[in-house]
């Protein structure tokens, strides 16, 4: 393999990194900054455009989305939402972060759509509601109050204050810039070949769908967004409309951007965006707004995110020097700083000896946060039948 590397290390590096998406990124920039000698090795560029994370409309959205997610995927976005700001303080570079919630509006007609959300939340989000987040039901003159913008154009909605979505692209850059920083040794541009890995004392493998060889029940799930122009319309948050079939988010970004999305296709196909899906997408959009028929269309993009039959995130570890980490779903600036940070840990642990096996694994597993996530080898395949 041919590396491009920023910054070269000679010796073994204590961790390999496989995949430089979101997570890769996050565990090497980690792992770096505790002092470990690292390497990362990622098959596209620096920018992560081959990455899922690339695509990402980043909302950070715990509450909204217990609408579809079990409870863990709320609390890890919990615990994600509250250490970004943290994390984004530590990079050389700004990322654009809002904290100001997501707005959930509907049409009268789909009035049962956000029934039956609210009651998804709070049965799948019932610590998160309990720790002080909180589901507000705005009226008519409350919603224009709230969102000025959507002002007259909807009779009802909810507000969940707490929430909040970053710059995907922006926060890929600066963990580029992060991990050059940290002296991370950095492979651009460079396939890993499975049957002769890069050498390392642990190796972490996050490569998403390029790791299904090692995780044969991964699965893809096809994403579509559009990137819009549209000055002059203020959202001040980003705004889902609920709908029986077109149901969609508008996230808004710094320099009036807007990443509009919904669609979620079972399959890996990553061709374009088709006319169908287009239409559909931005024609929500102007049913939310009107000035979006006079956005400029700056992309139409598609992507395919990594998922496990449960949906669930996980790290495996294979016994020996090797962890998995995958199956972020459709969740993944949500999740990730929570994935990577446990990820993190279980590295240290193998590195200090202090895991050396099952049992050890076993005890440790006890005691992590979130040891639902983590599985010994064979454990996983046993789940997905």
């Amino acid at each position: 393999m041919t590396a491009q590397s920023s910054v070269v290390v000679s010796g073994t590096p204590d961790i390999a990194v496989l995949g430089g998406g979101l997570v890769g990124r996050l565990v090497a920039w980690q792992l770096a900054g505790e002092g470990r000698r690292v390497a990362l090795y990622e098959r596209g560029d620096a920018q992560g455009t081959a990455s899922a994370a690339w695509v990402a409309a980043a909302m950070l959205a715990p509450l909204a989305e217990a609408a579809s997610a079990e409870p863990l995927i709320v609390e890890l976005g919990q615990a994600s939402l509250d250490a970004w700001p943290r994390l984004l303080a530590a990079l050389p570079a700004p990322v654009f972060f809002q904290r100001n919630g997501t707005l959930v509006v509907w049409h009268r007609n789909d009035r049962a759509e956000a029934s039956l959300l609210e009651r998804r939340v709070r049965a799948n989000a019932p610590r998160t509601l309990a720790a002080g987040s909180c589901v507000s039901a705005l009226d008519a003159a409350q919603l224009s109050a709230a969102e000025p913008a959507l002002a007259g154009r909807f009779a009802q909605g909810l507000l969940l204050p707490d929430e909040g979505q970053l710059d995907n692209r922006q926060a890929l850059a600066a963990l580029a810039a992060g991990l050059n920083e940290r002296r991370v040794d950095t492979h651009w541009n460079t396939a890993v070949d499975d049957a002769a890995p890069p050498s390392a004392r642990v190796t972490i493998d996050c490569r998403g769908l390029g790791a299904k060889a090692a995780l044969p029940s991964l699965r893809g799930i096809r994403g579509e967004v559009a990137r819009v122009h549209a000055p002059g319309i203020a959202l001040t948050r980003p705004v889902r409309m609920l709908h029986p079939r077109y149901p969609i988010y508008i996230a808004p970004k710094e320099h009036d951007l807007f990443v509009i999305g919904a669609t979620e296709i079972e399959g890996e196909d990553r061709s374009p965006m088709s006319v169908r899906s287009a239409l559909e997408l931005l024609s929500a959009a102007f049913a939310v707004h009107p000035g979006f028929g006079e956005a400029r269309i700056l992309e139409l993009n598609t992507q395919c995110r990594p998922t496990l039959p449960d949906h669930r995130p996980s790290i495996v570890w294979d016994g020996a020097s090797t962890l998995a980490v995958n199956g972020l779903y459709r969740h993944g600036f949500m999740i990730a700083p929570e994935v990577a940070n446990t990820a993190a840990g279980l590295a240290t642990a193998l590195l200090s000896g202090s895991i050396a096996d099952a049992q050890d694994f076993a005890q440790w597993r006890s005691e992590a946060r979130w040891a639902s996530m983590l599985h010994l080898a064979g454990e996983r395949a046993a789940l997905a039948i």
